[in-house]
């Protein structure tokens, strides 16, 4: 895929793209640290209860599970996870 960029100023491509590889690195160097912190949330939560995040989601999701505060703060810390490991994906699958 191929992306466009406007630059609403007179600065060099060079300097254009030593910026956006900056930010991109930098959205990287963050979201493997979020992913990180989630990951170990849900490595907690996974021995505590012996169950995987995977099985957990699927059975709070359906209801089989009943309404204590870990398990809102488990779903919770999955979704982080999830959300993180894509927007990682994607950072990696780009270069300027």
């Amino acid at each position: 895929m191929t992306l466009t960029v406007n630059v609403k100023k007179d600065f060099s491509l060079q300097k254009v793209s030593s910026v956006i590889r900056s930010a991109l690195a930098l959205d990287g160097r963050i979201a493997k640290h979020k992913k990180a912190k989630y990951a170990q949330a849900c490595k907690i939560f996974e021995k505590k209860y012996g169950m995987s995040s995977g099985v957990f989601t699927k059975k709070f999701e359906s209801g089989e599970l009943d309404d204590r505060d870990d398990f809102f703060d488990w779903y919770a810390a999955k979704k982080g996870l999830d959300t993180w490991t894509k927007k990682l994906n994607i950072l990696s699958g780009i270069s300027v």
